[in-house]
């Protein structure tokens, strides 16, 4: 259980759901760790509830768009740890549901910019601290979305295989310095993001929309950020020392089974 002692795990979208359940299974495992999210009460309450359960973390506010906050998450983890051993690259958004035809121009740059340049931000400024370190590992956060299409979706299944690809980039260009990126691709996860998907395809019963869902899924349920979680911490594990460039399906067995999110369905 304290697998990760005296390493040092920054997480990003550390605030809610997987981020935060990933927060708190490296803190429990004995990681320090630096939990980021750009709402400011959601990143101290999951640095909270870790210093409650006897572990050691700080929070940190920024906006993963802007290169100059992401150099200040960065920088706070520096300053209070020293180094940074593993990096949860995962704040993202789902953005509207709508066909592209009707997709407003402004909300599919938005989840482009958080989703695909938040990522890539992440990884220019942390990975040079790795390699410093020569050692670290990265794992971004994908979806089935960055393997399948999704109709309705097209920004956030843009910017899911934009990331798929950012980790196959990344991963040989820095195997040799001792650095690991992966990515994980979570199916529909029982967060607030699956629930507001839900709701944009219908508003007034948003629960027939996930009977629907739930009923595609070959283990008839959607998952839990717990997890995904342990898939993260798997990946930052030195379980896998040769596990580079990989993307982990998360998904109870839903596109082995020829499907994907359908979130199009009701468009």
């Amino acid at each position: 259980m304290k697998r990760f002692r005296e390493r040092v795990a920054v997480i990003t979208g550390a605030g809610n759901g997987i981020g935060r359940q990933t927060a708190l299974g490296f803190a429990a495992r004995g990681a320090k760790v630096l939990a980021v999210d750009k709402d400011l009460p959601a990143a101290e309450r999951t640095a909270g509830t870790i210093k409650q359960q006897g572990g050691e973390a700080r929070w940190h506010v920024a906006d993963v768009t802007k290169s100059a906050e992401v150099q200040g998450y960065v920088k706070a983890a520096l300053d209070a740890y020293g180094r940074i051993d593993c990096f949860f690259n995962n704040a993202g958004i789902e953005g509207k549901v709508a066909p592209i035809a009707d997709y407003d121009e402004a909300a599919f740059d938005q989840v482009i910019g958080v989703n695909v340049k938040g990522v890539f931000l992440g990884l220019k400024h942390v990975l040079p601290v790795m390699l410093e370190q020569k050692s670290g590992a990265v794992v971004n956060t994908a979806s089935i979305a960055g393997l399948v299409g999704t109709p309705g979706m097209s920004a956030y299944v843009a910017s899911k295989h934009a990331v798929i690809g950012l980790t196959k980039s990344a991963s040989g260009e820095v195997a040799r310095g001792g650095v690991r990126v992966n990515a994980v691709c979570p199916g529909p996860i029982d967060t607030r993001m699956i629930s507001a998907i839900e709701a944009q395809i219908d508003p007034a019963n948003p629960g027939s929309v996930r009977d629907r869902y739930r009923a595609a899924l070959p283990i008839g349920r959607y998952g839990t950020p717990e997890e995904v979680a342990n898939v993260v911490l798997f990946l930052c594990s030195d379980y896998v020392g040769n596990v580079n460039g990989a993307q982990y399906v998360i998904d109870g067995g839903r596109t082995a089974s020829g499907g994907g999110v359908t979130a199009g369905a009701k468009i």
